[in-house]
């Protein structure tokens, strides 16, 4: 079954769920901020997009540049902060059939489906 990490408050992951609901899709939604993500599982997530950890951190969020942007990390650590504080998480993810895709743009979906 499809899954999307979604966070309703975003304009791109709502995007993404509205491809998913247009074409038909059967799936499962999943809000990390209600269902938070374990590191392990975020480190799944990692593997099956095929990028570093590093690479799934949204830059641009103030709690990103206040207390992570100028240390050198881990990939173990940037996915501690990750599961720490989800909005940093790159969103939205979606998951078909063990490929994996960050919905940047919302159209990056359908190339899995």
């Amino acid at each position: 079954m499809i899954k999307i990490y979604h966070n309703p408050r975003c304009s791109k992951s709502r995007e993404g769920l509205q491809i998913l609901t247009d074409l038909a899709f059967e799936f499962e939604t999943i809000d990390y901020f209600k269902n938070p993500l374990t590191k392990t599982e975020l480190g799944k997530i990692v593997r099956l997009l095929g990028i570093k950890p590093v690479d799934l951190v949204r830059k641009n969020e103030a709690i990103w540049k206040e207390k992570f942007k100028f240390k050198v990390l881990t990939d173990e650590a940037i996915l501690q902060a990750m599961t720490d504080f989800p909005n940093l998480i790159e969103r939205p993810i979606v998951i078909n059939n063990g490929k994996a895709v960050i919905g940047r743009p919302p159209e990056m979906i359908k190339t899995i489906l």
